[in-house]
Protein backbone atom coordinates (compact mmCIF):
# COMPACT_ATOMS: atom_id res chain seq x y z
CA UNK A 1 0.00 0.00 0.00
CA UNK A 2 1.33 3.45 -0.90
CA UNK A 3 0.60 7.40 -0.25
CA UNK A 4 1.48 9.83 -2.05
CA UNK A 5 1.18 13.55 -1.48
CA UNK A 6 2.29 16.66 -2.82
CA UNK A 7 4.06 19.91 -1.81
CA UNK A 8 2.23 22.59 -1.68
CA UNK A 9 3.05 27.20 -1.68
CA UNK A 10 1.16 28.88 0.41
CA UNK A 11 -0.35 32.53 -0.11
CA UNK A 12 0.53 33.31 -4.08
CA UNK A 13 1.39 36.82 -2.26
CA UNK A 14 -1.37 38.07 -1.46
CA UNK A 15 -3.64 35.32 -0.58
CA UNK A 16 -2.14 35.08 2.96
CA UNK A 17 -3.56 31.96 5.07
CA UNK A 18 -6.15 31.11 2.67
CA UNK A 19 -4.63 30.70 -1.15
CA UNK A 20 -2.29 27.75 -2.20
CA UNK A 21 -1.19 25.79 -4.87
CA UNK A 22 -0.25 22.06 -4.88
CA UNK A 23 3.25 21.52 -6.52
CA UNK A 24 5.17 18.53 -7.64
CA UNK A 25 7.62 18.11 -5.26
CA UNK A 26 6.27 14.44 -3.15
CA UNK A 27 5.78 12.65 0.03
CA UNK A 28 5.55 8.72 -0.41
CA UNK A 29 4.79 6.56 1.73
CA UNK A 30 5.11 2.76 1.41
CA UNK A 31 3.13 0.81 4.05
CA UNK A 32 4.44 -2.77 5.31
CA UNK A 33 3.20 -5.28 7.14
CA UNK A 34 2.35 -5.12 10.92
CA UNK A 35 4.98 -5.82 13.53
CA UNK A 36 4.99 -4.94 17.36
CA UNK A 37 6.25 -1.06 17.19
CA UNK A 38 6.24 1.52 14.81
CA UNK A 39 9.36 2.32 12.00
CA UNK A 40 9.51 4.88 10.20
CA UNK A 41 12.12 4.25 7.53
CA UNK A 42 13.69 7.82 6.14
CA UNK A 43 16.77 10.16 5.00
CA UNK A 44 16.02 13.14 6.94
CA UNK A 45 18.45 12.83 9.69
CA UNK A 46 18.42 12.17 13.34
CA UNK A 47 16.37 14.84 14.33
CA UNK A 48 13.45 13.70 12.92
CA UNK A 49 12.05 10.66 14.73
CA UNK A 50 11.75 7.03 13.41
CA UNK A 51 9.20 5.76 16.13
CA UNK A 52 5.69 6.53 17.19
CA UNK A 53 7.34 9.73 18.05
CA UNK A 54 7.19 11.09 14.13
CA UNK A 55 4.32 13.61 13.17
CA UNK A 56 3.10 11.07 10.49
CA UNK A 57 2.43 7.91 13.18
CA UNK A 58 1.49 10.96 16.12
CA UNK A 59 -1.07 12.30 13.65
CA UNK A 60 -2.75 9.21 12.54
CA UNK A 61 -2.62 7.99 16.26
CA UNK A 62 -4.57 11.05 17.05
CA UNK A 63 -7.61 9.91 14.24
CA UNK A 64 -6.97 6.13 15.25
CA UNK A 65 -5.48 4.92 18.46
CA UNK A 66 -5.73 1.52 18.47
CA UNK A 67 -4.32 1.31 14.88
CA UNK A 68 -1.64 -1.39 14.71
CA UNK A 69 2.06 -0.67 14.40
CA UNK A 70 3.82 -0.84 10.63
CA UNK A 71 6.76 -0.46 9.22
CA UNK A 72 7.00 2.44 6.87
CA UNK A 73 9.41 3.93 4.61
CA UNK A 74 8.92 7.72 3.99
CA UNK A 75 10.74 9.11 1.44
CA UNK A 76 10.20 12.81 0.37
CA UNK A 77 11.27 15.05 -1.91
CA UNK A 78 10.04 18.21 -0.25
CA UNK A 79 12.80 20.72 1.18
CA UNK A 80 11.89 21.04 4.79
CA UNK A 81 11.38 24.45 6.16
CA UNK A 82 11.55 25.63 2.86
CA UNK A 83 8.49 26.95 2.37
CA UNK A 84 6.61 24.20 0.06
CA UNK A 85 4.60 22.73 2.90
CA UNK A 86 7.01 20.15 4.07
CA UNK A 87 5.12 19.35 7.60
CA UNK A 88 1.79 19.95 6.15
CA UNK A 89 2.59 16.91 3.60
CA UNK A 90 3.05 14.97 6.60
CA UNK A 91 -0.09 15.85 8.40
CA UNK A 92 -2.25 15.06 5.16
CA UNK A 93 -0.09 11.37 4.85
CA UNK A 94 -1.21 10.65 8.20
CA UNK A 95 -4.68 11.24 8.60
CA UNK A 96 -5.11 9.09 5.03
CA UNK A 97 -3.10 6.58 6.77
CA UNK A 98 -5.22 6.68 9.83
CA UNK A 99 -8.42 6.35 7.23
CA UNK A 100 -7.35 3.82 5.15
CA UNK A 101 -5.72 1.47 7.94
CA UNK A 102 -8.45 2.09 10.80
CA UNK A 103 -11.10 2.15 7.93
CA UNK A 104 -12.78 5.57 9.07
CA UNK A 105 -14.49 6.38 6.30
CA UNK A 106 -13.79 9.83 6.23
CA UNK A 107 -15.18 12.32 3.93
CA UNK A 108 -12.62 14.44 2.10
CA UNK A 109 -14.56 17.78 4.26
CA UNK A 110 -13.62 15.82 6.94
CA UNK A 111 -10.12 14.85 6.74
CA UNK A 112 -9.49 18.81 5.50
CA UNK A 113 -11.23 19.68 8.67
CA UNK A 114 -8.74 17.64 10.69
CA UNK A 115 -5.83 18.74 8.76
CA UNK A 116 -6.48 22.68 9.64
CA UNK A 117 -7.49 22.14 13.21
CA UNK A 118 -3.47 20.19 13.41
CA UNK A 119 -1.71 22.55 11.28
CA UNK A 120 -3.80 26.00 12.47
CA UNK A 121 -4.70 27.61 8.79
CA UNK A 122 -5.58 25.56 5.32
CA UNK A 123 -3.31 27.53 2.82
CA UNK A 124 -1.19 23.73 3.18
CA UNK A 125 -2.93 21.58 3.76
CA UNK A 126 -5.94 22.27 1.32
CA UNK A 127 -3.76 22.11 -1.72
CA UNK A 128 -1.80 19.27 -0.43
CA UNK A 129 -4.96 17.34 -0.09
CA UNK A 130 -7.06 18.17 -2.71
CA UNK A 131 -4.15 19.16 -6.09
CA UNK A 132 -5.05 22.27 -8.08
CA UNK A 133 -5.38 25.95 -6.74
CA UNK A 134 -7.33 25.82 -3.51
CA UNK A 135 -8.79 28.95 -1.72
CA UNK A 136 -10.14 28.14 2.05
CA UNK A 137 -11.28 30.29 4.97
CA UNK A 138 -11.22 29.11 8.52
CA UNK A 139 -13.04 31.23 11.14
CA UNK A 140 -14.86 30.63 14.04
CA UNK A 141 -14.12 26.95 13.87
CA UNK A 142 -15.87 26.87 10.35
CA UNK A 143 -13.93 25.36 7.41
CA UNK A 144 -15.07 26.67 3.58
CA UNK A 145 -13.11 26.16 0.48
CA UNK A 146 -13.05 25.85 -3.13
CA UNK A 147 -10.72 24.24 -5.42
CA UNK A 148 -10.32 25.48 -8.95
CA UNK A 149 -8.27 24.66 -11.70
CA UNK A 150 -4.82 27.22 -12.49
CA UNK A 151 -3.94 28.15 -15.68
CA UNK A 152 -1.16 25.97 -17.57
CA UNK A 153 2.21 26.82 -16.53
CA UNK A 154 5.61 26.38 -15.24
CA UNK A 155 6.69 26.96 -11.83
CA UNK A 156 10.24 27.80 -11.09
CA UNK A 157 11.59 27.56 -7.76
CA UNK A 158 14.62 29.06 -6.12
CA UNK A 159 15.17 27.30 -2.73
CA UNK A 160 17.83 28.60 -0.66
CA UNK A 161 19.86 26.01 0.86
CA UNK A 162 19.46 27.79 4.17
CA UNK A 163 16.14 26.53 6.54
CA UNK A 164 13.75 29.52 7.54
CA UNK A 165 11.25 28.34 10.20
CA UNK A 166 7.60 29.55 9.75
CA UNK A 167 7.98 30.28 13.39
CA UNK A 168 10.49 32.83 13.23
CA UNK A 169 9.04 33.87 10.12
CA UNK A 170 5.80 34.29 11.49
CA UNK A 171 7.80 36.31 14.15
CA UNK A 172 8.45 39.49 11.60
CA UNK A 173 5.11 40.00 11.05
CA UNK A 174 3.12 43.37 12.25
CA UNK A 175 0.21 42.64 15.08
CA UNK A 176 -1.68 45.20 13.06
CA UNK A 177 -2.40 46.49 10.02
CA UNK A 178 -3.97 50.13 9.31
CA UNK A 179 -7.59 49.93 7.84
CA UNK A 180 -6.76 51.74 4.72
CA UNK A 181 -4.12 48.97 4.03
CA UNK A 182 -6.47 46.12 4.69
CA UNK A 183 -9.38 47.12 2.17
CA UNK A 184 -6.09 47.49 -0.24
CA UNK A 185 -4.72 43.94 0.19
CA UNK A 186 -8.38 42.72 -0.16
CA UNK A 187 -8.89 43.93 -3.29
CA UNK A 188 -5.25 42.82 -4.61
CA UNK A 189 -6.51 39.52 -3.64
CA UNK A 190 -9.68 39.10 -4.38
CA UNK A 191 -8.33 40.77 -7.80
CA UNK A 192 -5.04 37.60 -7.89
CA UNK A 193 -8.27 35.46 -7.62
CA UNK A 194 -10.90 36.00 -10.16
CA UNK A 195 -7.98 36.25 -12.76
CA UNK A 196 -7.19 32.93 -11.91
CA UNK A 197 -10.45 31.57 -12.07
CA UNK A 198 -10.15 33.22 -15.21
CA UNK A 199 -7.41 32.15 -16.65
CA UNK A 200 -5.57 35.45 -16.61
CA UNK A 201 -2.18 35.01 -15.77
CA UNK A 202 -0.77 38.55 -16.79
CA UNK A 203 -3.11 40.03 -14.37
CA UNK A 204 -3.03 36.97 -11.65
CA UNK A 205 0.93 37.63 -11.73
CA UNK A 206 0.69 41.46 -11.24
CA UNK A 207 -1.34 41.31 -8.07
CA UNK A 208 0.89 38.12 -6.74
CA UNK A 209 3.44 41.31 -6.66
CA UNK A 210 1.11 43.35 -4.83
CA UNK A 211 1.15 41.89 -1.62
CA UNK A 212 1.20 43.50 1.43
CA UNK A 213 0.60 41.45 4.67
CA UNK A 214 3.51 39.69 5.03
CA UNK A 215 6.53 39.96 1.86
CA UNK A 216 7.14 43.37 2.63
CA UNK A 217 8.04 42.24 6.40
CA UNK A 218 10.08 38.85 5.27
CA UNK A 219 11.87 40.12 2.47
CA UNK A 220 14.91 41.14 4.46
CA UNK A 221 15.43 37.29 5.43
CA UNK A 222 15.06 36.43 1.47
CA UNK A 223 17.44 38.34 -0.25
CA UNK A 224 16.77 36.82 -3.34
CA UNK A 225 13.44 37.68 -3.76
CA UNK A 226 14.29 41.24 -5.05
CA UNK A 227 16.78 39.72 -7.60
CA UNK A 228 15.00 37.03 -9.22
CA UNK A 229 11.85 39.17 -9.34
CA UNK A 230 13.96 41.75 -11.70
CA UNK A 231 15.39 38.20 -13.60
CA UNK A 232 11.65 37.64 -13.86
CA UNK A 233 10.46 40.77 -15.51
CA UNK A 234 13.19 40.78 -18.05
CA UNK A 235 12.15 36.68 -18.90
CA UNK A 236 8.51 37.95 -19.27
CA UNK A 237 7.30 35.99 -16.32
CA UNK A 238 3.82 36.45 -14.91
CA UNK A 239 4.76 36.91 -11.51
CA UNK A 240 7.38 36.15 -9.06
CA UNK A 241 6.86 35.64 -5.24
CA UNK A 242 7.37 34.10 -1.59
CA UNK A 243 6.05 30.40 -1.38
CA UNK A 244 4.60 30.37 2.07
CA UNK A 245 6.79 31.72 4.66
CA UNK A 246 10.11 31.11 2.58
CA UNK A 247 12.81 31.15 2.18
CA UNK A 248 11.54 29.68 -1.38
CA UNK A 249 10.67 31.88 -4.35
CA UNK A 250 8.34 30.77 -7.08
CA UNK A 251 8.29 32.43 -10.68
CA UNK A 252 5.18 31.87 -12.58
CA UNK A 253 6.04 31.44 -16.62
CA UNK A 254 5.21 30.25 -19.80
CA UNK A 255 6.78 26.92 -20.74
CA UNK A 256 8.52 28.21 -23.83
CA UNK A 257 10.03 30.81 -21.46
CA UNK A 258 11.36 28.79 -19.03
CA UNK A 259 14.61 27.88 -20.34
CA UNK A 260 16.10 30.84 -20.93
CA UNK A 261 14.61 32.12 -17.43
CA UNK A 262 16.67 28.94 -15.98
CA UNK A 263 19.72 30.11 -17.96
CA UNK A 264 19.41 33.53 -16.39
CA UNK A 265 18.73 33.02 -12.83
CA UNK A 266 22.91 31.32 -13.11
CA UNK A 267 23.31 35.09 -11.85
CA UNK A 268 22.40 34.25 -8.35
CA UNK A 269 25.40 31.85 -7.98
CA UNK A 270 25.99 28.92 -5.55
CA UNK A 271 23.48 28.45 -2.32
CA UNK A 272 20.59 27.78 -4.36
CA UNK A 273 18.45 24.75 -5.82
CA UNK A 274 16.80 25.74 -8.89
CA UNK A 275 14.35 23.83 -10.34
CA UNK A 276 11.32 23.59 -13.09
CA UNK A 277 8.21 22.01 -11.53
CA UNK A 278 4.32 22.22 -12.07
CA UNK A 279 1.04 22.36 -10.13
CA UNK A 280 -0.30 18.85 -9.01
CA UNK A 281 -3.84 18.39 -10.06
CA UNK A 282 -4.07 15.26 -7.86
CA UNK A 283 -3.57 16.14 -4.48
CA UNK A 284 -3.16 13.13 -1.94
CA UNK A 285 -3.37 9.53 -3.79
CA UNK A 286 -3.91 6.57 -2.16
CA UNK A 287 -2.20 3.04 -4.22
Amino acid sequence: MRIRVPASSANLGPGFDSCGIAVSYYLQLEIGEEQANWEIIHQLGDEIPADEENMLVKTALRLAPSLVPRKIKMTTEIPVARGLGSSSSVIVAGIELANRLGSLGLTLEDKLKIATEIEGHPDNVAPAMCGGFVTASFYQNELHYEKHYFPECDLVAVIPHEEFLTSESRGLLPQEIPFSKAVAQSAIANVMVAAIVKGDLDVAGKMMEKDLFHEPYRAGKVPCLREVREIAHGAQAYGTFLSGAGPTVLTLIAPERTEKFLKALGALGDGYTIDSLHVDTDGVQFF
